[in-house]
């Protein structure tokens, strides 16, 4: 039996058109949602939705150079958000993506001899773990200003330094790289991500990291609100005391404002 469809005209117009969104991320938030909720199947239509008719507000064809713009920023944002949501669900969301991408818009892996268009292949074998790390530790400080050592501190802490490792290599290897997806592009696949898992502690200090690397209030608002948009079209809703199962938030979602005592993790 197949599950009910997510994405639809009517929501595919909501999202690209909704107000003060970032340019050309309707689609990036639409597909990294749907991973992160295990909805594979529905990334197609976003994607082919975006490659007949653009991926900004207006319903412009786009060239084949921006429909090659937009298969690379669907997949690093698909690949950005394992680092939230992990291997397993990206994998199948790459893959889906696969099926209906034509091969012009592919890219040919390199095995590490040539220059991929993330630069990934170069950061994985010629470029010093140091250095790599560093930028990673960089980007980690952007998002977390003020409160960044204490954030990493809890994290080397929790019982088990790993887990401070663990972050610092997903910081340098896959949330750092700009060359496709920049700063604020990265924090809103992060929130696209995290929405739909409903864990505040995480989604607070990352609405008040997507500020920190140069998004405006109302982006960021945005942002929350076309991710919620997806969410509730696949079902998730709020959950009572008397919800045993189904997707949901159990708190709401967490409001875009700076509070005046972050705390948050990773």
């Amino acid at each position: 039996m197949g599950l009910p469809a997510v994405v639809t005209p009517s929501l595919l117009s909501a999202i690209r058109s909704y107000p003060r969104l970032p340019q050309n991320s309707w689609y990036i938030l639409a597909a990294t949602a749907l991973s992160t909720l295990n909805r594979p199947d529905e990334i197609p239509k976003v994607f082919q939705h975006a490659l007949e008719h653009g991926g900004g507000a207006k319903d412009v064809k786009p060239s084949q150079d921006e429909q090659l713009q937009i298969a690379r920023r669907t997949r690093e944002a698909l690949v950005k958000s394992a680092a939230i949501i992990g291997l397993p669900k990206t994998i199948n969301a790459l893959f889906a993506l696969k099926g209906v991408t034509p091969k012009h818009l592919f890219d040919e892996p390199t095995y590490g001899k040539g220059v991929s268009p993330t630069n990934r292949t170069d950061d994985m074998y010629r470029t010093p773990v140091s250095q790599i790390l560093q930028r990673g530790q960089s980007f980690f400080d952007q998002v977390y200003g003020k409160v960044t050592g204490r954030v990493m501190g809890q994290m080397d802490n929790s019982g088990t330094e790993d887990l401070g490792l663990l972050a610092r290599l997903e910081y340098g290897y896959v949330l750092s790289p700009v060359g496709i997806l920049n700063a604020p592009e990265t924090s809103y696949v992060v929130l696209a991500s995290l929405i739909p898992q409903d864990v505040n502690p995480q989604l607070k200090g990352h609405l008040v990291g997507a500020l920190n690397n140069g998004a405006t209030e109302e982006e960021v608002k945005a942002v929350r609100s076309v991710v919620i948009k997806v969410c509730e079209a696949s079902g998730m809703k709020m959950l009572d005391e008397s919800s045993l199962e189904g997707w949901g938030w159990r708190d709401g979602v967490a409001p875009v404002k700076l509070p005046k005592s972050p705390d948050s993790k990773l």
